[in-house]
């Protein structure tokens, strides 16, 4: 049986519609995975196809179990919005709750074995906490909705190039208190298991300092010496492939001149400059270490263009490429393990 693969249209404010319109309109591999659009026709039609100017005449479902595994795409419609309280382009209370009912409703078929893998156009973090969202990222919510406690992170991927942070969504005055041998274990075993998960047999993995030139031999800071190479050490014990700390300004260079396949940051921006200056549109973030495979563009709603038809693509595409990939690997069970 092919993958099931739920793509769910984002916020419905902004440009995931037009995107999963474009995607369709370009076609894909229907011999790889059978996908399942998930959410209200309407939106898909009137704030997708025709912003796009496509007529995919895409199959509506009602129920899932109707589905002929055939790999060619249908929709699930999801009729939960009043489109005369849709804008593009704004938040909204009433587009936050209805993107709240259907990831709730995409996550609740995951977990009763109806799709294989999930990946989301956009959300938009005010909206959603304006329509009931009390969590402040997509992580924390996916993990909610999962009832997952385990270890999970996000992990971010740019062609051949992979990052993930041991701090995420913290105020930066918090960041060095939140940073302990214990979490930068996590976050590196996260790393190795996300890139294993993916077909990497031997993953190489750099991990930054957090301080100017790694501390300096504690002239900067003590972070380096008390924390962070402990850490490295331990997991190394493990067999697993991954040195430093590397000054976080020259970490880069090494893995683009592919010393390495993957960084291991200390906070959100010492990561997330780098990857959106080396490719913005192109970035796919991983919600790593959930039960079910998850992944979404690393761009976000992009209210400042939607419905104007030119929002690329691009990184949707890689988004549901990963995905494919992590479904081989994954079971209803657990997270990516090694």
């Amino acid at each position: 049986m092919i993958p099931r693969i739920g793509l769910l249209l984002g916020d419905p404010n902004g440009i995931g519609p037009e995107l999963v319109a474009t995607l369709l309109a370009d076609g894909i591999d229907q011999q790889l995975y059978q996908l399942i659009v998930i959410g209200d026709r309407r939106v898909y039609q009137d704030f997708g196809e025709k912003t796009v100017g496509s007529n995919t005449e895409l199959p509506v479902i009602q129920n899932i179990e109707k589905i002929e595994l055939d790999g060619h795409p249908v929709l699930l419609d999801v009729p939960n919005v009043n489109l005369t309280e849709l804008k593009p382009g704004q938040v909204s209370a009433h587009a936050g709750k209805a993107t709240l009912e259907t990831l709730g409703l995409a996550v609740d078929l995951a977990m009763g074995g109806k799709l294989d893998g999930l990946c989301f156009a956009p959300l938009n973090k005010e909206s959603l906490s304006l329509g009931g969202n009390i969590h402040g990222d997509d992580m924390n919510l996916f993990a909610d909705l999962l009832g997952w406690t385990g270890s999970c992170g996000e992990v971010n991927v740019l062609d051949n190039l992979w990052t993930s942070r041991v701090t995420s969504h913290v105020p930066l005055a918090k960041v060095t208190t939140s940073i302990t041998k214990k979490t930068v274990i996590s976050s590196i075993e996260l790393m190795h298991a996300t890139l294993v998960g993916t077909g990497y047999t031997h993953p190489q993995i750099a991990v930054a300092a957090i301080n100017p030139h790694a501390g300096e031999g504690g002239l900067f800071g003590f972070e380096e010496i008390e924390v962070i190479r402990p850490a490295i050490e331990e997991v190394q014990s493990q067999g697993i492939n991954v040195d430093g700390p590397w000054p976080a300004d020259t970490v880069f260079v090494r893995a683009l001149s592919k010393e390495y396949d993957a960084v291991v940051t200390m906070y959100h921006d010492q990561g997330q400059i780098a990857m959106k200056l080396l490719g913005f549109d192109r970035g796919v973030t991983i919600l790593a270490g959930l039960p079910i495979p998850i992944t979404t563009p690393a761009h976000g709603t992009a209210f400042d263009i939607a419905g104007k038809g030119i929002a690329k693509v691009e990184a949707l595409k890689k988004a549901l490429k990963i995905v494919r990939r992590m479904v081989a690997k994954y079971s209803i069970n657990g997270p990516l393990t090694n």
